[in-house]
């Protein structure tokens, strides 16, 4: 790692990205704001999408700082996309009759908070950049501010936005994390990625719900990650319950389908993202019924505590209940 002095410098992009990468971040790829390409500039599409009302209850998608960047940073003038690969090599056990109901988490909360994880990385990278020189700027974010962070990655060249509206890398399909550090440095931007799903419409046929609506664009009304992780009522709407099928926490589907996570995932080399004991298939009658000590006791440090226990125990309840009934013998 390199070594964080006052140096009185104004590091240039090569130098940005070999300390970032140093810091054990899988890709690197910079944005320089007055050379962006104004035709896929994220206040467009996100207007586009707010509009239709496919942001469901999110209202902090319609953020106006989430559509102009500068007023997240008046002085930004470029961008430091990172991407970090949480792919692990642990299979999703399937039910058996010893365990004839385990519950189905995401592969983004097997283990540790990836904010802590991006944070402390990215914290680094931002102290170590304003170390070069007193009159450099940085802020950094990981899916904690109004940045579109895969709009901004699709740009830096880091990944393309797939039609399943997840970012796709060449290196580790799409189990990357993604994070940002805005500067007032001018650094020489990287090309845009451009996107290599094809024909492909695996995603979207996959998707029970019908989320995906049109390549890229996802209606959070059907998504069953948005119900399981964001809808606060007290029931899930009887559309998505009859389509969870152990679904508890997020949902992989359009994931798993995917050619390019099937081909080219990796086993990261983060040793806080191996999973937990609890976190990969839990029994889903023990969640309907969870107590507080025990949702306290399973998941610390997990990004699965932005779930709160309530929520939890109504999606393992709501998944329970559209089991198939089996009949007795």
């Amino acid at each position: 790692m390199a070594r964080i002095e006052n140096s009185d410098q104004w590091p240039d992009s090569s130098q940005v990205k070999q300390y970032a990468l140093s810091l054990g971040f899988h890709k690197v790829g910079i944005v320089r704001l007055d050379r962006a390409d104004q035709a896929t500039h994220p206040g467009a599409a996100l207007a586009g999408w707010l509009a239709e009302g496919y942001q469901a209850d999110m209202a902090w998608m319609a953020h106006p700082k989430r559509q102009d960047i500068r007023q997240v940073m008046p002085e930004v003038r470029s961008i430091v996309c990172v991407a970090l690969n949480y792919y692990t090599a642990s299979d999703r056990p399937a039910a058996s009759p010893d365990r004839p109901a385990p519950a189905k988490i995401s592969r983004y909360a097997w283990g540790r908070d990836y904010h802590r994880v991006l944070h402390k990385k990215l914290k680094v990278l931002a102290t170590w950049l304003q170390a070069q020189n007193s009159g450099i700027q940085a802020r950094y974010y990981a899916d904690t501010g109004p940045i579109q962070d895969k709009v901004w990655a699709e740009q830096a060249g880091i990944g393309w936005i797939a039609k399943n509206a997840n970012l796709i890398t060449r290196e580790f399909g799409s189990w990357v994390f993604l994070g940002e550090v805005l500067t007032n440095l001018d650094l020489d931007p990287d090309r845009p990625h451009h996107a290599h799903c094809g024909t492909c419409t695996r995603c979207i046929t996959a998707c029970p719900t019908g989320a995906i609506v049109s390549p890229a664009v996802v209606d959070a009304n059907r998504c069953i990650a948005y119900h399981t992780i964001e809808n606060r009522s007290e029931e899930i709407p009887a559309a998505i319950a009859q389509a969870l099928d152990g679904w508890v926490a997020g949902c992989d589907i359009c994931q798993d389908v995917c050619p390019w996570n099937q081909r080219f995932a990796q086993p990261t080399d983060v040793s806080e993202f191996q999973p937990y004991p609890w976190n990969v298939a839990p029994d889903l009658k023990e969640l309907a019924e969870i107590s507080q000590a025990e949702y306290d006791r399973r998941f610390p440090a997990s990004a699965l505590r932005r779930i709160k226990r309530g929520m939890l125990r109504r999606n393992a309840r709501t998944a329970l209940a559209a089991m198939p009934q089996k009949e007795s013998p």
